[in-house]
Parts: structure tokens; C-alpha cells; sequence
């Protein structure tokens, strides 16, 4: 038999919000008692907790920190609290520490056929599960038991996300949502470099080349020695899907390139982003810059792509807007002189800022067939996923969350049961938003979401007391430079045409990936002329490139046909 649901009333935390949101500077919110009278059935389900302990087996991804004396992996402040409002005691049939550790070991739970009750997976693992037929179809389950928050988050992506974990109008698993604020690349620049310099900020291509010389050349820390850098990179130059610290990627973007990454071209065929002119046009310029002495002659040696980011010797770097929360703020920590600020740039030739997008979805929180409590997986999610969004209406037990996160350094979504977090796609743009708002006197601060009220009381420690608490400085340097710039600049989004694998790719990828990898990394280098990009293609090509090429035109060829097909239902309805 099922074990009972029994409600518990004190966790109405959407209601009470909105009643704060409505309530002018001058009035009084509802009161959580009338706003518990206000709960929605769907949402006494989704938080409900159970009379009887459910089990839950899962698969656990272990977190880089370390745990206080007595605590474990799965027993520590966040599952104790977790388990307290749900009843549900989960157990880790498995573990594993790193994200390909973690995905090595699901496939291999997979390939055997002994899953756990729940797991993260891939979107290729996602697929595989489906076509074996091992994992449940979460559709009614989600709709009886899914919060309300979650669902309006999943609403954001427009129904992709959630279509992205479905087939033929089932739902195998609970997609994670991308962020779109994370796509973009920005050139993170020190700015009491560029004044000390008297140098413009920069745009260009040709921009960063003249800031990165002066950077090199004319002792921008003032130490009088010739120790800094112009422009840090990545070993691997690019990151393709989602980009990260030192990433070449915009350089890319700039030349309309797109590596590792199956577009369009211009006569509407699919084609792979790496073997491109313009990746190549890409290509050459890099290779420039470092003959030149503009990259940093040392960046395919760092163990850690951000060391000379932290050692304070790089003058410019490219990243996403959240650099601040890290490696900047350790930079900061090592030279309170540090300025940082991000430019959208490069521009390409047109004057535009080009990003390429990253897929709305990777990875999916499926339940194995058979489970006898579903619905288990979806209200941990729900709860945690509650917490991580501020909107726990639990005050003290999150307080001692809070004290927890402060004195060990460890964010509670480290030991969530499950690395999966949601948030609206636009939820950096709505969070600068009402900052604004709020900073400039538009609304009270005390009308924020719990999420965004924390972050302008966070602002408003670093600005009362600059560089005194850093989690003060890593956010208003975080939304005021990087989501600023985000919001203030029209960026023209590329997306890709295809995210999955296919046979080909499992055959052939590893190969022909180590092949490109170091091909633009000689190219770079100056140990190959620019002229062994056309080798590479060809070889490429003929080392299994063509075939996935095929298999890749097939795919969305046939998801298009798909699409219209449905269209045309639904038109004819």
C-alpha cells in the first residue's frame, strides 16, 4: 500500500509572498495564518509530508568540501533538515566524486540494469533509459505533486525544458534549467589597470589587442617589472556549450564561429562548428595574439586555468557574469586594489555582440521503473528546490542553514540528495531588475522575492563597507558589472541545432575530438601553420566527421518533420 500523505500547513510560502509583493509601503502583508488558509491543494501535495519513513536509494554526486567531524554524505545539517520536513530517509546505494566519476558510474548502473531509485543523469543516458524502458513515466506524477514554483520556472523556457525530457508526450524526467544570463561570454577587464593606462575600454578585437600590449609593456600594477599578462586562456581554448573561466569562446562568436557545436549554415545545412572559415579566420587571430605575446605564453601549463587570474598578474580574461563569486573574488582577497569590470566584447565586425546559447536543459532527474513512491522523488525536489530559491517559509531552521553555510564555507545545494538546480531562465535579469528598483528608490526592499531581498542586503553590506565581506562584494560586483552589462546590451543569441549523441559520435568522437584539440592548440602555439586547419577538416572528415554528419542532418531533419507534423494536428483541430 501507498503510505499516507499528511499535510503540513505551515509551509505556504508562494501565497504569503505574493501578499507581501501587493501590500504598498504602507500597509501590513497577510498574515501567514490567513495565508495558510489561502493553500492550494496542489501545494499541500507537493510539500506534504509522509506519516510513514519512505526509503529513497539514489545514486549521490559527492561535493569538493569537506564535512564537519560526525557528519557524513548522507547525514549532515541539509539531510537531517530535508528528511525533517518530508520523512523521506535517503540512502546512497552508490557514490561518486567528480562529474565524470559520477556520470561513469550511472552508466555503468544503467548497463547493468540495477538502478537506483533515483538519479541525475545525461541527455544521452536519458535516452538510452527510455529506449529500455526502465524508468517511469513521471507525467501524472509531476502534475498531481509539482510545485507551483517549479512548474512557473519550467514555464520560463517556454515548454522547451520540459520537452527536452519528454518523448511522445510522456515525461521520463525532471530537467535541470540553464540559465540564460550563463551563456554569454564577457571580457572581464582590471579596471584600475585600464585607468592607471588611461586606455578606452574595450570593444574590438583590435581593442583588446592594444589594451593587452599596454598590459604586457608598460607595468600596469606599477612594480617595475615586466611580470604581467595581457590576456589569460583556457588549454582547450574553447568550451562550447556553456562557457567558463579563460574560455576563447567569444573570440569565436566575434568571426560568427561556433566550435563544438552543430549549426546552420547560411544555405540552411547542418554542419559541425569546428571545421568552419570562419573557426579558422578565428583560429589565426589567436595564433597572432600569442606569437605577439598578448596570451599569456604560459596558459597550456596551469594545473588550474585561473592561476594567474588569482596570482594577480592577468590584465583581462573572458567569462560568464558570475566571475566575481569566483575566481575574482579571490583575486580581490590576494590585491583589495583589484578593480574588475565586464564589457560585452569582442563586437564583431557589424558592431554586434554574438553569444552562442546554451542548450535550455543537460541533464535530467529520472525514477526507476518499478519505485513504489514517485511522487518521493518529486517533493524532495520540490522542498530543496524551495530552499535553494529563499522561498522556505521555515525561518529558524534556515537561519541554522544559513549559520551552517557561514562558518564552513559549504553551500547547502552541495549535499542536496540530487545535483539538479532550477531557476527561471531569466532569473538573473529579473534579480537586476528589482535590485534596481530597489537601490533606486522605485520599491521597498522589503518587497522583494526572499531570493532577491538577500541579494540587495548583500549589496548594501559592500556598499556601506567596500571589500569588507566578500560575499557582500561578489554579489553587487556580480549584478552590478555582469548581469548590468547583460541587461544594458543587445546580444544576438546563436543556438545550436543538435545537443544529443548518435552511433557515429560513440564511435568516432573521442578520436576526432583529441584530433581538434590539438590542432587548434598548435595552431595557437605556432607548432602548426594555419594551413593545418584545412588538414584537420579533411581529416575530420574522413575519420568518421562525415558520418555524424549525416546521422546529425537525419536527426533534425526528422524533428522537424515532427514538429510540423504536430503543427498541422494541432492546426486542423
Amino acid at each position: 500500500m501507498k503510505t499516507t500523505i499528511r499535510c503540513v500547513l505551515p509551509v505556504l510560502v508562494l501565497f504569503g509572498l505574493a501578499a507581501c509583493r501587493e501590500a504598498g509601503p504602507d500597509q501590513t502583508a497577510a498574515s501567514p495564518q490567513s495565508s495558510q488558509q489561502l493553500q492550494a491543494p496542489q501545494e499541500a501535495a507537493a510539500y506534504g509530508k509522509y506519516d510513514n519513513q519512505v526509503i529513497m536509494r539514489i545514486g549521490f554526486k559527492v561535493p569538493d568540501s569537506r564535512l564537519n567531524t560526525g557528519d557524513s554524505n548522507d547525514n549532515n545539517p541539509v539531510s537531517r533538515y530535508l528528511e525533517s520536513l518530508t520523512n523521506i530517509k535517503v540512502v546512497h546505494a552508490w557514490e561518486a566524486k567528480g562529474e565524470e566519476p559520477y556520470t561513469q558510474k550511472a552508466q555503468l548502473a544503467i548497463d547493468s540494469s540495477d538502478l537506483p531509485d533515483a538519479m541525475v543523469v545525461d541527455r544521452d543516458q536519458l535516452s538510452k533509459l527510455i529506449d529500455s524502458g526502465m524508468i517511469a513515466d513521471l507525467t501524472g506524477t509531476f502534475e498531481e505533486y509539482g510545485s507551483s514554483l517549479i512548474k512557473d520556472m519550467y514555464d520560463s523556457t517556454g515548454g522547451e525544458a520540459l520537452a527536452d525530457a519528454s518523448r511522445d508526450g510522456k515525461l521520463y524526467g525532471l530537467p535541470n534549467v540553464a540559465i540564460n544570463a550563463d551563456s554569454p561570454t564577457l571580457l572581464w577587464v582590471r579596471q584600475d589597470w585600464l585607468d592607471r593606462l588611461e586606455l578606452p575600454a574595450p570593444r574590438t578585437l583590435q581593442d583588446i589587442e592594444a589594451v593587452a600590449k599596454a598590459f604586457v609593456e608598460r607595468d600596469p600594477d606599477g612594480n617595475g617589472k615586466r611580470d604581467t599578462v595581457g590576456l589569460s586562456a583556457y588549454r582547450n581554448i574553447v568550451y562550447g556549450a556553456k562557457p567558463h573561466v579563460n574560455g576563447m569562446d567569444a573570440v569565436f562568436n566575434a568571426f560568427h564561429a561556433y566550435p563544438m557545436n552543430w549549426m546552420e549554415d547560411s544555405s540552411g545545412k547542418v554542419v559541425y562548428g569546428s571545421i568552419t572559415p570562419e573557426t579558422k579566420a578565428a583560429l589565426a587571430k589567436l595564433a597572432d595574439w600569442y606569437k605577439r605575446g598578448l596570451i599569456d605564453p604560459e596558459f597550456p601549463l596551469y594545473k588550474e586555468t585561473q592561476e594567474p587570474i588569482l596570482s594577480g598578474k592577468a590584465g583581462m580574461f573572458f567569462g560568464p557574469w558570475w566571475m566575481p563569486y569566483y575566481p575574482l573574488s579571490e583575486s580581490v582577497a590576494q590585491d583589495t586594489r583589484a578593480e574588475w569590470r565586464a564589457y560585452a566584447a569582442p563586437l564583431d565586425a557589424g558592431g554586434q555582440f554574438v553569444t552562442h546559447m546554451a542548450p535550455v536543459t543537460d541533464r535530467y532527474l529520472v525514477v526507476r521503473k518499478g519505485y513504489e513512491h514517485p511522487e518521493a522523488v518529486v517533493k524532495l525536489l520540490n522542498t530543496f528546490t524551495r530552499l535553494e530559491r529563499r522561498r522556505d517559509p521555515n525561518t529558524a531552521e534556515v537561519g541554522k542553514l544559513d549559520d551552517f553555510a557561514a562558518q564552513t564555507g559549504i553551500q547547502p545545494r552541495a549535499y542536496y540528495p540530487f545535483d539538479l538546480l532550477i531557476d527561471y531562465a531569466d532569473a538573473i535579469e529579473k534579480h537586476y531588475g528589482d535590485l534596481q528598483q530597489a537601490l533606486h528608490g522605485k520599491i521597498a526592499p522589503e518587497s522583494l522575492e526572499p531570493d532577491s531581498k538577500l541579494l540587495y542586503d548583500r549589496w548594501m553590506e559592500e556598499k556601506e563597507q567596500p571589500k569588507k565581506n566578500l560575499e557582500g562584494w561578489k554579489v553587487a560586483n556580480a549584478y552590478r558589472y555582469g548581469a548590468g552589462v547583460l541587461t544594458s546590451t543587445p546580444i544576438v543569441k546563436k543556438r545550436s541545432v543538435y545537443y544529443g549523441s548518435t552511433p557515429g559520435m560513440q564511435l568516432y568522437g573521442a578520436h576526432l575530438q583529441k584530433l581538434e584539440s590539438e590542432t587548434f592548440l598548435n595552431i595557437i602555439l605556432g607548432d602548426a601553420p594555419i594551413g593545418a586547419f584545412d588538414s584537420f577538416v579533411a581529416e575530420w572528415k574522413k575519420e568518421g566527421g562525415d558520418v555524424i554528419t549525416e546521422e546529425v542532418e537525419a536527426r533534425v531533419r526528422a524533428k522537424e518533420s515532427t514538429a510540423q507534423y504536430i503543427g498541422n494536428k494541432d492546426g486542423i483541430r
